[in-house]
């Protein structure tokens, strides 16, 4: 495995344990020439030969990266962890493949991470779900936004309110 930081082929691991429920190996490495870490992950390459229909009818095959990289954009400067941002991909991609054999349509993912992300983080979910949805002005973005409020019966603990500021004690 080459080092992502002095891009060296000369590593020891460290540390190997299974994750995911069996799915992945998350390995621990030392890098012999720099002596920094790195985590590596090993995932069957088998498990997802999608392919995705784009909304302009076109097919491409499933990327877990772009998945990833749209939610880390919603999810910017918000306070949930790269590991925590890992489980929403990998609670889609696990639905993703017991659901679908060949192909998903780009818009069921969508609605998918769209409904996973309500639950972790309410403004990652509308920032989510504006680009998603491509609003078309302010008011299908505040008509989002008033149902996430609206429907605070199922609030994650812990988070706070859409628009409101922090509370004082």
């Amino acid at each position: 495995m080459r080092c992502p930081f002095c891009k060296e082929d000369d590593d020891k691991v460290i540390d190997s344990r299974s994750t995911e429920g069996g799915q992945c190996i998350r390995r621990r490495r030392r890098c012999l020439s720099c002596d920094r870490r790195f985590t590596t992950y090993e995932r069957i390459e088998d498990a997802i030969k999608l392919a995705v229909i784009k909304r302009d009818g076109s097919r491409v095959p499933y990327d877990r990266k772009k998945m990833l990289e749209g939610i880390r954009q919603a999810a910017y400067k918000r306070p949930i962890t790269a590991e925590r941002l890992e489980q929403v991909v990998d609670e889609v991609e696990e639905h993703l493949v017991t659901a679908y054999e060949k192909e998903v349509s780009s818009q069921t993912i969508g609605e998918r991470i769209a409904t996973v992300l309500r639950r972790v983080d309410k403004v990652a979910y509308v920032r989510f779900a504006s680009v998603y949805r491509q609003f078309e002005d302010v008011g299908d973005f505040i008509e989002e936004a008033q149902d996430v409020i609206e429907r605070s019966a199922d609030d994650v603990p812990g988070q706070g309110s859409l628009f409101e500021g922090p509370s004082e004690s």
